[in-house]
C-alpha cells in the first residue's frame, strides 16, 4: 500500500473526526454497510510502537464459535490477536533487526492453516509474511487459551528458516522482500504463496515440520506476472511507479476447493491462476486506471497521469488490494476485492468471476467507516454475535483523529468487524452458514 498523503492540519483532522464518508461517497449510490465492532487504534509512531495496521485473518474455534479470534498484522508493530468484541488479547512484537544497519521485522500479511501436524499434534497456525526480514513466520494457536480469553499465540518458527527471495542480508535491506501471502492445503501438503515487494514475482513454498515442534519451508517454484502490457492500440503500457519498481502483488487468496489462486496486482487488476503456479494466469478484471499513461515526478514522488485511453475496467479502482472469498456450499460464493482509490469493496461471483456489485463500509452507531483498506477476510460460519458470518476489514484512516505532543496528526489505523448479513442484505447476496467450514 502507498499510504494516503496526510495533507490536513491536525486541528482540522480532529474537527472532522466524526465524518468518515465524503459527500461523494454519500451521493454516488453505492450501498453502504456499518461496522458493528472495531479494534483499538494503532499508531504508526514511536509512542505507538510503529504499529500500522494492514491485514486480518479470522480463526474459527473448533467447538466454541464465540471464542473465535481475529489476528491482524501491524507492520513493524508485529501481530495482534483480538476477540470478537475487538478487545486485544495479545501483541506479538516483530523480530528485532539482526544487525545495527539491518531492517527490523515488519509483518505484512497473515493467513491461517488448520491442522498441521507438529510433534504428533494437529496444530492451527497463524502464518505471517515478514517483509522486513524476508521470511515467513508461524504462530501456533492455543484453542484452550483462546477459550479463556487469554494470549493464544506461540512462535513456532524454525530459527533456520531461509530468506524467501533474497540471497543475503544486503538484498533483504533493499526491501524487495516477502509481501503478500495466502495459504493453501491439498492432498500433497500445506503451502504458502508469497509475493515479492516491488516485483511481479509470486513464490510457492511448501511447509515442513521440523524438530521440536517448529515449522519451516522450502521453495517449490516461482512465477513472474507481466510488468508491461500490450494495449488494443498496439502500444505497450507500463504502470507509472517509482524508478526501479514493477507493479507488485499484495492481496492474494486461494480457493482451495478449486486449487485456484487469485492475486491482486495493485495497478493492474486481479489475476486467476493455478495455485501450484503452473499454467497461464488469466486477468479476470482490470482496475479503471489500466492503460493510463503517467510520468513520475521525483520532486513530488507522485505520477502525473495522462489522458485516459479507456482500456481499464469499470468496477475496481487502484490500488487493487485485499482479496477474500465468501464460501457457499456446492462451490457457490463470492470473491471480494478492496479498491483503495475509491474506498469500495467489489464483489464477484466465485464460479465465473462475473461482477456482482460494490459496497462501502461507512460510519454508523458511533463507529467510523473504512478507508484505504489494505486487507480483509470473510467467513460464512456463525461466530458469536456474528451469527450470519463475519467480514473484517483494515481501516487505513481510523477516526477520531489524534495528535502527538507537537500537535502533529498521528497516522491512525485499526480493523472493523461487519456482519455478513448486512452486506448480503444491501447487495441481495446469499447467506449460507452451513455449506462450508474452514476447518473441514
Amino acid at each position: 500500500m502507498r499510504s494516503p498523503a496526510r495533507l490536513c492540519l491536525a486541528a482540522l483532522a480532529l474537527c472532522l473526526a466524526g465524518s468518515a464518508l465524503t459527500p461523494t461517497a454519500l451521493a454516488d449510490g453505492i450501498p453502504t454497510v456499518k461496522p458493528r465492532v472495531e479494534t483499538p487504534a494503532l499508531f504508526d509512531d514511536a509512542a505507538g510502537g510503529n504499529a500500522n495496521g494492514d491485514d486480518p485473518a479470522i480463526w474459527v474455534h473448533p467447538t466454541r464459535s464465540g471464542k473465535s479470534l481475529v489476528m491482524a498484522t501491524a507492520k513493524e508493530g508485529g501481530l495482534y490477536a483480538y476477540d470478537l468484541d475487538g478487545r486485544r488479547l495479545q501483541h506479538v512484537p516483530a523480530p528485532a533487526a539482526p544487525g545495527e544497519d539491518d531492517e527490523p521485522g515488519r509483518f505484512n500479511n497473515v493467513d491461517l492453516v488448520y491442522g498441521l501436524r507438529l510433534s504428533g499434534v494437529e496444530t492451527d497456525l497463524a502464518v505471517v509474511s515478514d517483509r522486513g526480514r524476508d521470511q515467513i513466520r508461524f504462530y501456533a494457536v492455543d484453542r484452550d487459551q483462546a477459550g479463556r480469553g487469554r494470549a493464544p499465540l506461540t512462535d513456532v518458527t524454525d530459527p533456520a528458516v531461509p530468506f524467501v527471495f533474497s540471497t543475503g542480508q544486503e538484498q533483504v535491506n533493499d526491501a524487495r522482500t516477502a509481501y503478500g501471502l495466502a495459504t493453501w492445503q491439498d492432498r500433497t501438503g500445506t503451502y504458502v504463496l508469497v509475493s515479492q515487494r516491488h516485483r511481479t514475482r509470486v513464490a510457492l513454498l511448501k511447509l515442513t515440520a521440523t524438530a521440536h515442534g517448529k515449522v519451516g519451508y522450502r521453495l517449490v517454484r516461482t512465477l513472474d506476472l507481466p510488468g508491461s502490457f500490450r494495449l488494443p492500440n498496439r502500444t505497450t503500457w507500463t504502470p507509472c511507479l517509482e524508478p526501479g519498481e514493477l507493479p507488485q502483488v499484495e492481496g492474494m487468496v486461494v480457493d482451495g476447493e478449486r486449487d485456484v489462486l487469485y492475486a491482486a496486482q495493485e495497478d493492474v487488476g486481479i489475476w486467476r491462476m493455478r495455485a501450484d503456479l503452473t499454467g497461464t494466469p488469466t486477468l479476470v478484471d482490470k482496475v479503471r486506471e489500466y492503460g493510463r499513461p503517467g510520468v513520475y515526478d521525483p520532486e513530488t514522488e507522485e505520477c502525473a497521469p495522462g489522458a485516459d485511453p479507456g482500456y481499464g475496467g469499470r468496477h475496481l479502482s487502484a490500488d487493487a488490494e485485499g482479496l477474500t472469498i465468501y464460501h457457499g456450499g456446492g462451490g457457490d460464493g463470492y470473491l471480494l476485492a478492496s479498491g483503495q482509490g475509491d474506498n469500495t469493496f467489489t464483489v464477484y461471483d466465485r464460479r465465473r468471476n462475473d461482477y456482482v456489485g460494490r459496497f462501502r463500509i461507512g460510519a454508523g452507531d458511533g463507529l467510523d467507516g473504512v478507508e484505504h483498506s489494505d486487507g480483509s477476510m470473510v467467513v460464512n460460519v456463525p461466530l458469536g454475535r456474528f451469527d450470519r458470518g463475519l467480514l473484517v476489514a483494515h481501516d487505513g484512516e481510523n477516526t477520531p483523529g489524534a495528535v502527538d505532543e507537537d500537535g502533529e496528526a498521528r497516522e491512525n489505523t485499526n480493523f472493523k468487524f461487519v456482519g455478513w448479513d448486512d452486506v448480503a442484505r444491501r447487495l441481495d447476496l446469499d447467506v449460507d452458514t452451513d455449506g462450508w467450514n474452514p476447518r473441514d
